[in-house]
């Protein structure tokens, strides 16, 4: 049976792409307040603002294309059952080539009703107007899980957690929940690695350890090692 590797990504993981979050500019995205742009009070104050702004997310992610992180994660398919929970909304895991991936707060490149949450859409090129209806013909708003929002993926993603034999955390401060509290249904005795430049606490996880340094430097080394034997273990 082949071992189960669950990832946990955060916004490090695509910094390499070009990709940031407001936690790089002191609570901002772009010169715009996290406030403004990301929680249900910011849409109903001003809509037009909030479409603004993921639009130029949008366009920024086309533009972007997976990193080394990215890629090293997918070639793990080969040996192992790979699954990726990821904190991030954009799909740059998909197009590296993972095929298993959970996305906890969303996914840019689709959009869904403003008044019926199920009513999901892809969505071609980056803009979305104003004019731009469901089929209820209410506005469609970002399909992602803004600040004050429940995250309806938490249950699969903990289902999948403590499946583990070994879960890596990459590019992750492990500072927003409740994603972070994944860390808890880790089944004990489970290995966790984690990969960041920062300080992370670890200390309540005696299984953990760290390796300090960016996600595309320091993951295909990584891989590397585990592909040629053929198991999950800490470096």
């Amino acid at each position: 049976m082949r071992q189960t590797l669950v990832v946990f990504s955060g916004a490090g993981m695509s910094a390499d792409s070009g990709l940031k979050t407001f936690r790089d500019h002191g609570g901002l995205w772009e010169e715009y307040n996290v406030y403004d742009v990301a929680t249900p009070e910011a849409w109903d104050r001003n809509p037009d603002m909030v479409t603004r702004f993921y639009n130029m997310r949008r366009k920024q992610l086309l533009e972007a294309e997976p990193n080394a992180a990215h890629k090293a994660i997918s070639q793990l398919e080969k040996k192992f059952d790979v699954r990726v929970i990821t904190q991030n909304i954009d799909d740059l895991h998909e197009r590296a080539g993972s095929s298993k991936v959970l996305h906890l707060h969303g996914e840019l490149r689709k959009v869904r009703s403003s008044i019926r949450p199920d009513l999901v859409y892809e969505w071609d090129g980056w803009e979305v107007r104003p004019e731009d209806v469901c089929e209820l013909g209410s506005r469609l708003r970002p399909h992602v899980v803004w600040f004050g929002e429940e995250v309806p993926m938490m249950l699969p993603a903990m289902d999948w957690v403590r499946k583990a034999d070994l879960f890596l955390v990459i590019g992750s401060s492990l500072n927003v929940y409740p994603a972070a509290g994944l860390l808890y249904d880790v089944p004990p005795g489970t290995p966790i690695l984690a990969i960041d430049p920062g300080d992370l606490d670890l200390s309540s996880f005696p299984n953990a350890h760290q390796i300090r340094g960016r996600a595309a430097e320091m993951l295909p080394a990584i891989t590397r090692k585990w592909l040629e034997n053929e198991i999950l273990a800490h470096p």
